[in-house]
């Protein structure tokens, strides 16, 4: 949608293939429904915040930055506001109104329903597309903007890779980011649905001084593991492809240090000092994640509290500080915000989009082996070079 309606605006004529039955399916869900659309960050903070190919994107970020896309929404009469992180949202909290923004921005070009199944190579150049109908589409140019394998089910089947393929373009491994984690526990079954707010995560490999990961927010356990913002995060930074060994280490209570948190049990347990132990620990913790923390402490449930131990105190004050998990995975890439991989930076001019070894392809955004970490930095990278394929494909402004 943003690169039609930018090629509208320089005087193409434009055809929107669509084989969903609406467009902006994905950009609807995004952000929790809020749609975070860029972040409020100056260009090198922006690049710090892009783990895969950053450089291939100076000249898009130069061409159409962060604050040219706030521009951009609020001259089409989306009010925003900037939140933690720097992350930019509408005013209204409404990922359907960036959508509605962007039907009527593109609305100039016709839609057509259908799904492009082959490139149409005329002469050594991309002449079009063919539908799976069999129709024809003759232009001068081809923008792929199809996006990864993430949420197929708004549209995103993985199309526009064997485009490229057809193209003889390379296409590298494709695989999840900003992705759920698995974990070897299986107690995290037993919490399915529980959400942690403010708490600490760390993530570590075993071997490394340094963690590899860690931040302060929201988490929630799953069937399988881990998801939630904080993990969603954490999984752009891990690298399974190598030998790594990582832990997932929780602090549930990340405002308290352990003295200050030893002094906050004995307060809680000098209210009550006959209460069981399995009982005593519900002003701590959330009622779902008490009878981990009973097993994993060492004490026996039904031991009173005034019978225990400082040594027993202090082991469960380091286990409510540093409760361990072992990443095993991450979860499938349709299950993930976005897609790590694509069509190979080497194979586009970055100044352009378009493919080197076909003139008349050009391709933007996740279809691109360029992704980001979590922030609004992704949509960013969408819009972006959308703007620089179109005004490439038409010959510049």
């Amino acid at each position: 949608m943003m690169a039609a309606g930018r090629a509208a605006e320089l005087g193409a004529e434009v055809t929107i293939v669509e084989h969903m039955d609406r467009t902006g399916l994905k950009l609807g869900i995004t952000g929790k429904g809020r749609c975070n659309l860029t972040n409020n960050c100056p260009d090198d903070e922006f690049m710090r915040n892009v783990p895969r190919n950053p450089k291939f994107l100076y000249s898009a970020l130069s061409a159409f930055g962060t604050d040219d896309t706030m521009k951009f929404f609020e001259d089409h009469g989306l009010p925003l506001k900037t939140e933690r992180g720097k992350r930019v949202f509408p005013v209204s909290d409404r990922a359907l109104d960036v959508v509605a923004v962007m039907r009527k921005y593109s609305s100039p070009a016709r839609l057509v329903r259908g799904e492009a199944k082959e490139l149409v190579i005329t002469d050594g150049r991309c002449a079009g597309i063919r539908l799976g109908s069999g129709e024809e589409i003759l232009s001068d140019a081809v923008i792929v903007c199809t996006g990864g394998l993430s949420y197929p089910q708004t549209g995103s089947t993985g199309t526009g890779y064997s485009l490229a393929e057809q193209a003889g373009l390379k296409v590298t491994e494709r695989s999840g980011s900003l992705v759920p984690l698995t974990v070897s526990e299986g107690w995290c079954a037993e919490c399915m649905g529980l959400s942690l707010k403010n708490v600490g995560l760390k993530i570590t490999d075993a071997g490394k001084s340094k963690p590899v990961y860690s931040d302060f927010g929201e988490m929630m356990f799953a069937h399988f593991g881990l998801t939630g913002p904080m993990i969603l995060s954490a999984s752009a930074y891990l690298d399974f492809g190598g030998k790594h060994d990582y832990t997932a280490v929780i602090d549930l209570k990340p405002a308290l240090d352990e003295k200050t948190l030893d002094a906050r049990v004995l307060r809680d347990w000098g209210e009550e000092p006959n209460r069981e132990f399995q009982n005593s620990l519900g002003k701590l913790l959330p009622s779902g994640l008490i009878p981990v923390i009973v097993r994993y402490s060492g004490i026996p449930a039904e031991t009173r509290i005034n019978s225990v131990t400082r040594e027993q105190r202090a082991d469960l004050v380091r286990l409510l500080k540093a409760l361990p998990l072992h990443i095993t995975g991450r979860r499938p890439v349709a299950e993930a915000v976005v897609t790590r991989g694509g069509v190979d930076v080497k194979e586009l001019d970055p100044r352009t989009m378009e493919a080197k070894k076909l003139p008349g392809l050009y391709f933007a955004g996740e279809v691109i082996d360029v992704d980001a970490y979590t922030g609004g930095f992704n949509l960013q990278i969408a819009w972006m070079t959308a703007r620089l394929a179109a005004e490439s494909a038409c010959g510049g402004e």
